[in-house]
């Protein structure tokens, strides 16, 4: 059975190449288009689809408006295509928040050279949406009710620990809502923090200041050569591998413009691998949702150094890919579901912290 999309953009350029693309894909088809929301919700009605791919901005209604909606009366998959601004990733962090599965951002029709990538990467990104698990979202009130994460947590009380152990952790589709709900819950002495999310320039700054609003600590897109320090998160931005570094007895940030790595810049793997190098054993790896396999040769590569790893559980997965892949090849000791998470790994930490660092 092919994968029945609908295209819903009040661009008609952008959605005759959405057309193009996906239906030049053998496991897909169109199965219709529409101009703006109010047009869409009767195709919705008629095709029944299997993902829908969603402007940001549009007349009649606007789409978060219209996603809201969607998600309340009939949840479904729904990938995004995002305007390359602040403003546009502002309401695609947002669109993410209502239950998105993904976003692309919209295609450079002047650049044709780099069009089969983006192609590949729109059909990537729609393969995952359809086999993403969707949930009804809770109302604002509901949200923001359980978002503080009130139940006590594990404290670490030891001042080395904090400063000498590090939480590193990768992330793709449904990342960006998992990250929040992790951090969230960190308290502001925790150690310091490392994450890699798939996720383009432009995007990861607005990304990191929405946490930091949000969170006791302090979330920031790494800039790099920043010294790591307990109570601080350093996000990769959309440009660069985030790397690891020691520096005497100090960790480092270091960020790298080489090649993508598993077709990802920033990569899990590299993030991964640089902990394994330069942290060992007081690494705590972390592997969340996301599609593909990125991270889990890293992470194999952090147990096999020392490190502590944790992957996210098929059934609280947005997409159970690079958890799969990281538990398939034994790199991880222990998999649970986002919600447990935060206070296991603490609780690893309070108890395992000092003595690993006396070793």
């Amino acid at each position: 059975m092919k994968i029945k999309v609908l295209i819903v953009d009040d661009s008609a350029l952008i959605r005759s190449v959405m057309r193009e693309i996906i239906g030049s894909q053998p496991d897909m088809e169109v199965v219709g288009v529409a101009p703006d929301p109010i047009i869409a919700r009767e195709l919705i009605k008629q095709t029944n689809p299997d993902v829908l791919t969603l402007d940001v901005e549009m007349p009649r209604m606007d789409g978060l408006d219209f996603l809201e909606k969607l998600m309340r009366l009939r949840p479904m998959p729904v990938v995004m295509v995002s305007s390359l601004t602040e403003r546009g990733s502002e309401i695609t962090l947002r669109a993410l928040e209502l239950g998105a599965i993904d976003f692309v951002t919209k295609p450079k029709i002047s650049i044709q050279s780099g069009m089969q990538e983006y192609a590949d990467m729109i059909a990537d990104k729609i393969r995952a949406a359809a086999k993403a698990r969707v949930r009804a979202r809770p109302s604002r009130s509901a949200e923001q009710a359980a978002g503080g994460g009130n139940e006590a947590l594990p404290q670490i009380r030891n001042p080395l620990t904090s400063s000498e152990k590090l939480i590193i952790i990768g992330a793709s589709t449904g990342g960006t809502e998992a990250i929040k709900e992790f951090l969230i819950r960190m308290p502001s002495d925790c150690p310091g923090i490392l994450i890699t999310q798939h996720m383009p320039e432009g995007f990861t700054r607005s990304f990191a200041q929405r946490l930091n609003n949000l969170c006791k600590i302090s979330v920031v897109e790494s800039a790099g050569n920043e010294r790591v320090l307990p109570g601080h998160a350093y996000i990769a931005p959309g440009h660069s591998h985030l790397k690891l570094v020691r520096s005497g007895a100090n960790y480092m940030t270091q960020l790298d413009q080489g090649p993508p790595v598993n077709r990802h810049r920033p990569s899990v793997d590299v993030l991964f691998q640089s902990a394994a190098t330069c942290a060992g054993k007081n690494a705590v790896g972390v592997i969340l949702t996301g599609m593909g396999k990125d991270g889990a040769q890293g992470m194999l590569e952090m147990r096999n150094a020392g490190a502590y790893n944790f992957a996210q559980d098929e059934a609280s997965c947005v997409v159970f890919g690079m958890p799969r892949e990281a538990i398939a090849v034994g790199a991880a000791h222990e998999v649970l579901a986002l919600q447990a998470m935060p206070g296991r790994v603490l609780a690893w930490l309070a108890e395992h912290g000092s003595r690993a660092l006396r070793v």
